[in-house]
């Protein structure tokens, strides 16, 4: 039998997982979401993937953009994690917390991510609920701490 959505999400939130903001910019307006569904793909060439959520809004920024930002965030930075989590006001308004750059392609990246990956969108792929956005990484930049962590409805440094 399969299993239900909800008992699904209720087992995955069982297993901890590195935080990480997407973000992409378009058209002069960033969109960003917060995401635990980040993860490598490739080392030659270097690519990731993010699977987002067709119903979040920065959803079709990504895809219209052709690029995404994703800023995994270090044990300090839960605020930036709750701005990103918290319901939808206006999109801007998740950026006003933390200290954002823009990359070569546009995309929003966090300052001091613990690790920063710039990409360009080479695959998009259909998946039920969600886009998987594999990135061509074209810049990265890391610093040396300690991780978030989110797991049962909560932040934790690891």
């Amino acid at each position: 039998m399969i299993p239900s959505a909800d008992s699904f999400k209720a087992a995955m939130r069982r297993v901890p997982s590195a935080v990480a903001i997407v973000g992409a910019a378009h058209q002069g307006e960033r969109r960003g979401l917060i995401a635990t569904a980040v993860c490598s793909v490739s080392a030659e060439p270097p690519q990731l993937l993010v699977c987002v959520n067709k119903r979040v809004r920065a959803h079709d920024h990504i895809r219209l953009a052709g690029h995404f930002g994703v800023s995994y965030l270090s044990q300090d930075q839960g605020d930036i994690a709750q701005a990103f989590a918290a319901p939808a006001g206006a999109p801007e308004d998740r950026f006003r917390t933390g200290d954002w750059t823009s990359g070569s392609t546009g995309a929003p990246l966090l300052r001091q991510a613990l690790a920063a990956f710039e990409c360009r969108v080479a695959q998009a792929i259909d998946c039920g609920t969600h886009t998987i956005y594999i990135g061509e990484i074209v810049a990265l930049a890391q610093k040396d701490d300690l991780s978030l962590l989110y797991k049962s409805g909560l932040f934790s440094a690891a």
